[in-house]
């Protein structure tokens, strides 16, 4: 932590891509993400707290980087809230995330 409760420290390392800065969190993330995983997939492979696992999924989402789904054929089409529903969903990299991701 950085001396703030609750608050994720900004990671200071970005790979530069064709449209958007991604962090090596978001990189490392959506090496995972080709197929579809379970929130508990992820944490288990990457061994991030769900807090860190939790903000980066996010991050990626409001890029159009990944898309959540309620199940592994069932896609989310409203807003996320990743607070309440990031664990219990599944997720899988975008056309436009991996295209970013093969770019760096």
């Amino acid at each position: 932590m950085n001396g703030k409760e609750g608050v994720l420290p900004k990671y200071s390392n970005f790979r530069i891509g064709k449209d958007k800065q991604m962090t090596d969190d978001e990189f490392d993330l959506l090496d995972e993400l080709y197929f579809v995983q379970h929130f508990d997939y992820l944490k288990d492979a990457l061994g991030w707290e769900d807090q860190r696992l939790l903000t980066t999924l996010q991050s990626l989402h409001e890029k159009s980087f990944i898309k959540c789904l309620i199940g592994p054929d069932d896609e989310i089409f409203s807003k996320v809230n990743f607070l309440n529903q990031g664990k219990q969903l599944y997720y899988l990299a975008t056309k436009k995330g991996l295209m970013e991701h093969n770019a760096l």
